[in-house]
């Protein structure tokens, strides 16, 4: 079972770099559009990608993120910065206490390469580079449409619009699809054979794997089994939230050669330490016996954005150190 110790992406901002930037004098973090900060702001967030990327590798993760600095909007980050989109009041972020803009689609979408552009940076300090994108039914949920006035259409641009983004990624060794709303407000009849033939799309554009990976509970199971009809390599399960149902759900219906397993709280300050995660991922193993996998990523929950800088330190730290300490185990084997 070879194991992968990665992340969702979605880091907080290293200290240095939040304090420049509340310090720099008219700068309204959030509120620039990609391309048109000013070179003092994109140096910032230049400096807070190689500080997220130096403590990946320092850690020992397998695959590095490229850190999503810039995301002040969260999963909505890709709709935020663009042209065909006008940004909204302030609105609660899923069902905790984080808030993003709302974007409101008021022009036919196109991909702007924001999202490709910082990848290419990212490139420029690691070899093992893993792309984040928010998967298109979530998407769809966080934004208002007010160009496509039909869900089903709205849906199908965003897919559109997100594998436009995928196809200017430069070389990546994964694609993760963070998906929460497949939990938190799943599709019902229709609608969720339209998200996974969004999803499809999306993992069309790229060649490399790609995992759909949702949080904050499990999926229901007729939209975990239309999931399964994406042309995905890899589905990703909450195993701190929802253990229990995500199990049941892969031993019913089965997974795609690859999976993603949520082991370490992205939404806690408490952090595990290598012999909890081994637990977990242990007590997934033993209730699926017979069931193989070609790829296990080991990962956060979660996006870790709102956890302190040494705690989201010290919880990479763990998550490397339980993959590394399986892997030698079953070597020894």
């Amino acid at each position: 079972m070879p194991l992968t110790a990665t992340t969702l992406g979605l880091f907080p901002l290293p200290d240095d770099a939040r304090e420049t930037l509340a310090d720099l004098k008219g700068h309204q973090k959030g509120d620039l559009v990609s391309g048109d900060e000013p070179p003092e702001i994109e140096a910032v967030y230049d400096d807070a990608r190689a500080t997220h990327l130096d403590t990946q590798q320092a850690a020992g993760l397998d695959l590095h993120v490229e850190g999503q600095a810039r995301w002040d909007d969260m999963l909505a980050h890709p709709l935020t910065v663009n042209d065909a989109v006008d940004t909204g009041g302030i609105v609660r972020y899923y069902d905790n206490n984080n808030f993003y803009r709302d974007p409101i689609v008021t022009d036919a979408l196109e991909a702007s390469g924001d999202v490709a552009r910082d990848l290419e940076r990212a490139g420029e300090h690691t070899d093992s580079l893993q792309a984040v994108l928010p998967g298109p039914y979530s998407l769809a949920e966080l934004a208002t449409d007010d160009y496509y006035g039909d869900d089903a259409d709205f849906l199908a641009a965003l897919g559109d619009f997100l594998a436009g983004e995928a196809a200017e990624f430069p070389d990546v060794d994964a694609l993760f699809l963070l998906e929460p709303s497949l939990a938190t407000d799943p599709p019902g009849d229709g609608p969720d054979a339209r998200a996974s033939d969004a999803i499809d799309t999306v993992a069309s554009a790229v060649d490399a794997p790609v995992i759909v990976q949702s949080y904050w509970g499990a999926l229901p199971d007729k939209v975990y089994a239309h999931l399964l009809d994406a042309d995905i390599d890899g589905v990703g399960l909450d195993l701190v939230s929802a253990p229990d149902d995500n199990a049941v759900l892969v031993g019913e219906y089965g997974a795609p050669d690859a999976i993603s397993l949520g082991l370490v709280d992205g939404q806690n300050t408490l952090v595990e330490s290598p012999d909890i995660i081994e637990e977990r991922l242990d007590w997934f193993t033993e209730r699926l016996p017979g069931m193989d996998f070609t790829t296990t990523y080991l990962t956060p929950n979660t996006e870790l954005f709102h956890l302190p800088t040494n705690k989201f330190e010290a919880k990479l730290d763990a998550l490397a150190t339980a993959a590394d300490r399986v892997d030698a185990t079953e070597v020894d084997a």
